[in-house]
């Protein structure tokens, strides 16, 4: 059960605050047919390119492991993707569509210390929380490219704790993705899971608050 000692909000961002896959409708107007099932699989490598270069030791920013993810994707679908391509689909995922109720939940947690811990590197969380109008409303943006390691990986998690000079457990923390908030609760945060599509729990015997 989550305690009252809560004195930080610590949020996720792609699939959270963002709908990682409102990317799909440009996908379609590129590739006909098969834009939602690149988009799927873009987001799937995506996270898999991170977690497997996090386990080999060669980091890179999250926004050349989605490139590479994209390409992938493309390749996958026996498709081309040419420079300017490549460019439109980036540039949309630095416009994801927020979801709608976001703003709201933020607007209603000012109370609190509120903050980002995103996998994703400066380059596409400053545009895209600019655009959506969210930028504001955090008193801390923190990336993983700082430290150089993804979550679910502690030292992630322990370096927004060190930035928001707040120990963790009065830190709540908020995410869609339920590895994410495995490895928030394996590192002593609470936690809150936003189910939105009704999965399973992950079978790693750590609960959600």
């Amino acid at each position: 059960m989550m305690r009252s000692s809560v004195k930080g909000v610590i949020f996720d961002v792609y699939g959270t605050l963002f709908d990682i896959y409102s990317v799909k409708k440009k996908c379609e107007e590129l590739y006909p047919a098969k834009g939602e099932s690149i988009s799927l699989i873009w987001r799937r490598k995506q996270l898999e390119y991170a977690f497997v270069r996090q386990l080999m030791g060669k980091y890179d920013t999250f926004f050349n492991v989605t490139i590479d993810a994209l390409r992938y994707a493309v390749k996958e679908h026996f498709e081309e993707l040419n420079s300017v391509q490549e460019e439109t689909l980036m540039d949309a995922y630095l416009h994801l569509a927020p979801y709608p109720e976001a703003k709201n939940i933020l607007n209603q947690l000012t109370h609190k210390k509120l903050a980002i811990l995103s996998n994703g590197s400066y380059d596409m969380l400053n545009p895209l929380l600019k655009q959506a109008g969210f930028l504001h409303l955090f008193d801390s943006v923190i990336s993983i490219d700082e430290v150089k390691h993804y979550k679910p990986a502690p030292s992630a998690y322990g370096h927004a704790a060190h930035m928001l000079e707040l120990r963790r457990e009065e830190l709540l923390f908020i995410s869609s993705n339920g590895w994410d908030i495995a490895g928030a609760k394996n590192f002593g945060f609470q936690t809150a899971w936003i189910n939105r599509t009704n999965l399973p729990m992950e079978e790693l015997n750590i609960l959600p608050d």
